[in-house]
């Protein structure tokens, strides 16, 4: 689902009633994890979590004039999906994250290659989600981005 927001809250506020405790809930435990140095704002129209061009001034290779993305997360059709680049960049941190899903939720993984889908929103493992975004501080993520991603 597309919703035309310029704002995290303006986002939230346009979500289906049911979903808007959920997308609250997420973002306060990626804002009260996030490193420092990451910004919050939108992003290809999602909540996003990036490195401003103050820290990163090259921003992202396949649109240098928008900031480099890190984290963002959305409200779909049919779930609420979450994307982390570290997971995608970072065989490390993908490993760790497969490995400890099940301790936190008895339902199956369902991940694409930096995009966890929630259907099940009482299900979402907020304390396995604030582990993984302290996992990465900025200057971590603009190094695997440079190594891994950037030259692809």
């Amino acid at each position: 689902m597309q919703y035309k927001a310029n704002s995290p809250e303006d986002y939230i506020n346009q979500v289906p009633e049911e979903r808007k405790e959920t997308l609250k809930k997420l973002r306060k435990t990626i804002k009260d994890n996030l490193p420092e140095g990451f910004e919050e704002g939108m992003q290809y129209s999602f909540i996003s979590y990036y490195v401003p061009h103050s820290i990163y001034p090259d921003g992202y290779h396949c649109n240098p004039k928008e900031p480099l993305p890190f984290m963002s997360f959305a409200s779909q059709k049919n779930s609420v999906n979450f994307y982390h680049s570290g997971i995608y960049a970072n065989k490390k941190i993908h490993d760790w994250f497969v490995a400890e899903y099940p301790k936190y939720c008895k339902r199956k993984l369902d991940m694409g290659k930096s995009c966890v889908r929630f259907k099940k929103l009482d299900e979402i493992p907020y304390e396995l989600i604030a582990e993984l975004v302290r996992k990465i501080s900025v200057n971590e993520w603009v190094d695997t981005y440079e190594s891994n991603v950037k030259n692809r």
